[in-house]
């Protein structure tokens, strides 16, 4: 339940940077250009300046090669403006990042010196910028996941000190975000939700985590807060606020906005869908059925079930016993563990359903399945309240490779194993 204090969310989210500043010391923020990193990078500036703190803070752009050319002269111009307040760690490092534009090639590499030829900009001429032959990071390991990098630099900047990762994220974006703030089992300081404790002397900070998309844009204009002029561009394309990101373009929302290249910036698009496998049929197709996923339609004399076999049997044997497993530890999971279920969706459970009698820690009631349902309506599968073959046949389209879609998340030995994959699938 929210709680409404006596306060607006400027005032708020300068209190918690003061905490940040009052019991941390080391700070750097998480900075990708994008709207609100931005904003939030803008606070702390202005805290640095009103407070006449000396030290600088660090900024951890991690830069995923496939970007605009203009949110790239915004964060050369950004950096420049606040040279004098922070320290930037911009790292043009081989990264392994989601592909999920191609079941061939599931991932890429951004920065691979083995594909230089391939890449959609050479690197950006900046002062100490991180690149493979420069790298000073001991943790580095050439095509580490994005997700395992972050938190090692986090370590690695803290050297043994109480160290605060600064995040700009807010928790009305997606419900994965409300969830990172909101969670009750996750170990945080001094009960304050919006910190997470990474490792033993590092925290992730959310200070803008209840701020809106109209109180970013907002403060820009009350503030005269320097932005990246990319969101003037989706604005006048028609992109609505709450679809506006900046990310690489090949990711499993992202590649939504493959198109918007074509239409912004021309030359970085033919660039783009000549990087990876796929990306020219995810710009054609992403916002056709074949990639979406309300409007997947089952074919003549098939049920959900016998689909989610048809496909699978079309998929490279590999990646078909990477879904086989996947789908299967998914239906044990609710046959066996189970999920919880709102009160208003109990109303309207299908008979499969078998409740336990178990609550979660938010006092829902668990629901398991005895059978998966061929597919379920009223929100059940869009909330993710059951399992049913149509949400398998949609990962499959979907060419979501984590089965993020089915609650997933990557695994260490995932992570090796699409490594092989992609050496396999290099030059096909």
């Amino acid at each position: 339940m929210k709680k409404y204090l006596d306060k607006n969310v400027y005032q708020a989210s300068n209190e918690r940077i003061k905490f940040v500043f009052d019991n941390f010391g080391k700070i750097y923020v998480s900075f990708s250009g994008g709207k609100d990193s931005s904003v939030l990078l803008n606070l702390v500036v202005d805290y640095i300046r009103k407070k006449r703190i000396k030290k600088k803070v660090g900024v951890l752009f991690i830069d995923l090669e496939g970007q605009y050319s203009i949110t790239i002269d915004f964060i050369k111009g950004i950096f420049a403006e606040f040279s004098d307040v922070v320290e930037p760690y911009w790292c043009c490092l081989p990264l392994t990042l989601r592909n999920a534009v191609s079941v061939f090639q599931p991932f890429w590499t951004c920065w691979d010196l083995d594909n230089r030829d391939k890449w959609v900009r050479e690197y950006p001429d900046f002062p100490n910028l991180i690149t493979e032959k420069s790298n000073p990071f001991p943790f580095f390991k050439k095509q580490m996941e994005f997700e395992e990098f972050v938190p090692e630099f986090g370590k690695w900047y803290s050297n043994g000190e109480k160290t605060a990762c600064l995040v700009g994220i807010r928790s009305d974006e997606s419900l994965n975000r409300y969830r990172t703030i909101k969670n009750l089992s996750k170990s945080n300081l001094g009960g304050r939700n919006w910190t997470t404790r990474i490792s033993r002397n590092l925290y992730n900070v959310y200070p803008i985590y209840d701020w809106t998309v109209k109180d970013i844009w907002v403060g820009n204009g009350k503030m005269g807060w320097r932005y990246n002029k990319i969101y003037d561009l989706f604005y006048k394309a028609g992109v609505s606020l709450a679809s506006q990101r900046i990310c690489q373009p090949y990711g499993d929302d992202q590649r939504k906005g493959l198109n918007l290249y074509r239409a912004i910036e021309p030359e970085t698009w033919a660039k783009l869908v000549n990087r990876v496998s796929g990306a020219n049929f995810g710009n054609i197709y992403c916002g056709n059925r074949i990639l979406g996923y309300r409007n997947v339609k089952l074919p003549k004399g098939h049920t959900w079930k016998s689909y989610c076999k048809l496909l699978l049997a079309t998929l490279p044997l590999e990646l078909s016993d990477h879904y086989k497993k996947k789908f299967k530890r998914f239906i044990l999971w609710w046959y066996r563990k189970g999920s919880p279920v709102d009160n208003e969706s109990l109303k309207i459970l299908p008979p499969e359903a078998v409740i336990t009698g178990r609550k979660s820690p938010y006092m829902e009631t668990i629901v398991r399945y005895k059978k998966i349902p061929d597919f379920l309506d009223n929100g059940f599968e869009q909330k993710k309240l059951a399992p049913t073959w149509r949400r398998m046949c949609v990962c499959i389209l979907k060419n979501d490779h984590l089965c993020s879609s089915l609650s997933f998340s990557q695994t260490k030995l995932q992570q090796l194993r699409m490594k092989n994959l992609m050496e396999k699938y290099r030059n096909l």
